[in-house]
């Protein structure tokens, strides 16, 4: 697990539960179609997984 992960916000964060928004905020997404690079760690993953229906993500 130690890669990058690329996490693309592709759904809007407009009526989602602020826990939600807090989370793609802490991922650095804040705009549709932004997408950003992290490091492959479980806290990462369990963000990605709370969020899992708003983003896409890829492994470089």
């Amino acid at each position: 697990m130690s890669g990058i992960l690329t996490v693309k916000l592709i759904k809007s964060m407009i009526g989602r539960p602020e826990k939600h928004r807090k989370v793609l905020r802490s991922l650095g997404l804040t705009k549709l179609n932004q997408a950003k690079e992290h490091a492959d760690t479980p806290s990462i993953r369990g963000m990605i997984n709370t969020v899992s229906h708003l983003v896409k993500a890829e492994e470089k």
